[in-house]
């Protein structure tokens, strides 16, 4: 009986006892912001994550270039069509209030420059000081610059650490949700904790866009695969057209299943009582393709069984605010499963991390697809052989501190940047610290 009692505790507690903290105070180094004539406006691309790193490395554009920052216009026209403006996600005032150490932040561009000739700007992806520090040449000609696109416009790796601990402070202090969004997204958290104390959010990223953009329909019908790929087809920004969806699996690049996660969470060792919170949006294939899921685990919540139609009432047709509560909830979670790897994945793992490198179990797609085909095949059987082999794969990938990964070997050129780890995957060490000093920031 102990020894299960110890297995299931090793199950949620996070194992490393690091004594580790957020560290983002600035260097003595550091000057005060300085009020700007420039103006940086900016129009936000993408879904609710890739905004938040993009107005972050947005802030430290600003400071580097020596500009006041006009509050990010949001995307309103990406799959999702949201018409949510900055205010409704965020905190304006506190993003203003929070910054003014670092930079100027105004709600609107002055009346007198409402109407001048701006330039029009696709800053670089990945660029770091030098690049932006050039930038400043502008200046001479345009008191206002508008950024078309905000997200990876600053380099991972290589630039001050003033400058990386200024874009955790705008990520994780700064952009606060707003009153609305955090309100409910607490209240949420306090209910998964009445019904079951602990609980996991799986970011089951099994939607119609994700499978589509990836070219997965390993599982699905053949109508499915049709739809899937009718939407590639005729979804302009999406590059790639033809994908090998065989090839994709087995390169570790699909989401996982919701039959595959099932699998996954009990060779792992956990219960069939334990509450999973689902982090997603509409399902693919609906409660049919779930219930490959809820027949192992049943205990499973989402945003509309935990809240009230009154209460999400607010949220309808707003896609990013509803991201923005399942984006608290798997902060807040005591053990974070990401199906995918994708912009919502790697922002709540840098963010749990941060926070004291709280568990997140990232499933190795490539190898478990290894494992899944050799069940299909009858060459393994769910046991103790599989419960090691999953187990022992993903011994190290539960969230342990480590430095950020560099680019993937034999890549050269500017290439190269496109397949390091994000910085806002890992912000280790740069904004976390190991001494044993409180937390300089709460």
């Amino acid at each position: 009986m102990l020894n299960l009692q110890i297995l299931e505790e090793k199950l949620w507690d996070s194992p490393f006892g690091y004594g580790l903290h957020p560290c983002v105070k600035p260097t003595s180094k550091y000057k005060a912001a300085q009020g700007s004539e420039h103006y940086i406006t900016v129009r936000s691309n993408g879904g609710l994550n890739q905004m938040r790193t993009g107005i972050s490395d947005m802030v430290a554009v600003a400071r580097i270039m020596n500009a006041t920052l006009v509050i990010p216009q949001l995307d309103k026209r990406s799959f999702w069509q949201d018409s949510s403006t900055f205010s409704d996600i965020f905190d304006e005032l506190h993003f203003i209030e929070a910054l003014k150490g670092d930079i100027r932040v105004v709600k609107e561009l002055p009346k007198n420059l409402e109407t001048i000739h701006r330039a029009r700007k696709h800053f670089t992806s990945w660029s770091g000081m030098g690049y932006y520090e050039e930038q400043t040449h502008l200046w001479k000609e345009y008191q206002v610059v508008h950024v078309a696109k905000s997200d990876s416009r600053l380099a991972n790796n290589d630039l001050p650490l003033d400058m990386q601990r200024l874009r955790c402070r705008a990520l994780y202090h700064a952009l606060r949700f707003s009153p609305p969004i955090e309100s409910l997204g607490k209240k949420l958290v306090e209910r998964l904790r009445t019904q079951g104390g602990r609980y996991i959010a799986l970011h089951l990223r099994y939607e119609k866009d994700m499978l589509s953009f990836t070219g997965c329909t390993y599982g699905l019908t053949d109508a499915e695969s049709k739809e899937l790929s009718i939407m590639r087809e005729t979804t302009n920004h999406w590059k790639v057209k033809v994908i090998n969806s065989t090839e994709q699996r087995i390169g570790g690049f699909c989401p996982l299943t919701p039959k595959e996660v099932g699998i996954f969470l009990r060779a792992l060792g956990y219960p069939q009582s334990t509450l999973i919170y689902i982090a997603a949006g509409e399902i693919y294939g609906g409660n049919t393709r779930l219930l490959e899921l809820t027949s192992s685990f049943p205990n499973i919540a989402f945003k509309e069984t935990l809240a009230t139609q009154e209460e999400l009432e607010a949220f309808t047709n707003h896609a990013s605010q509803n991201a923005a509560l399942d984006y608290i909830i798997s902060v807040e979670s005591d053990v974070f499963v990401p199906s995918y790897s994708g912009n919502m994945a790697r922002a709540v793992e840098g963010h749990r991390r941060y926070l004291g490198h709280r568990k997140t179990i990232t499933p190795d797609r490539k190898g478990l697809v290894e494992v899944f085909d050799k069940l299909e095949t009858g060459e393994l059987i769910e046991g103790s052989t599989l419960s090691f082999l999953v187990r022992q794969m993903h011994e190290n990938r539960q969230g342990a501190p480590r430095k950020r990964r560099g680019s993937l070997p034999g890549i050269k050129g500017r290439a190269r940047l496109r397949t390091e780890e994000s910085f806002y995957e890992n912000p280790y060490p740069e904004c976390i610290c190991s001494s044993k000093r409180q937390l300089q920031m709460t």
